[in-house]
């Protein structure tokens, strides 16, 4: 997919919002060849997703051995909105909390006396962590109103060819 196509649905309204979101979901393959999907925070920061997690994660060292990944996004209403995204994840061992994951966790509701305590909590407990970045190299987004799965567009043709015979 070229890099014009991503940046134009990264850039849909509907895109925007669900990049806005808190917490999307991760595949990959783990260590024992088997898939993977697990719910993480993450932010977007115009190019990357950006997500943080401990540095004894299992998923890290089946991320070093294999980072190709896939994220999805999406809503929990009808119809849904999905955004689909895949890339390589890149590891960045940072010392201390990165920006990105006291940012991420900026939305969820919390009284600034939460926000202060929780805070605390996360710089006591954490001397380090890993970002694992995913710059995408494939998108796709469905919102069953303008854009449906490659399988239902499929469909959708096949009655339209089958109405005009």
């Amino acid at each position: 997919m070229r890099a014009s196509e991503i940046t134009e649905i990264l850039s849909r309204p509907i895109s925007r919002e669900l990049l806005a979101r808190d917490v999307l979901r991760l595949a990959y393959v783990a260590k024992d060849d088997t898939p993977r999907n697990v719910p993480i925070a993450f932010t977007w920061n115009g190019s990357e997703i950006v997500m943080c997690t401990t540095k004894n994660a299992p998923k890290l060292p089946a991320l070093r051995e294999n980072p190709t990944v896939a994220l999805t996004i999406d809503t929990e209403v009808h119809p849904p909105r999905i955004l689909l995204i895949r890339g390589r994840a890149e590891l960045d061992v940072v010392d201390g909390i990165p920006e990105e994951y006291l940012r991420m966790n900026g939305s969820y509701e919390m009284t600034p006396e939460q926000r202060v305590e929780w805070e605390a909590e996360v710089r006591s407990l954490y001397d380090g962590m890993v970002r694992i970045v995913v710059t995408p190299t494939w998108v796709k987004l469905i919102d069953f109103e303008t854009t449906l799965p490659s399988a239902v567009e499929e469909l959708v043709k096949r009655r339209a060819e089958r109405e005009h015979a």
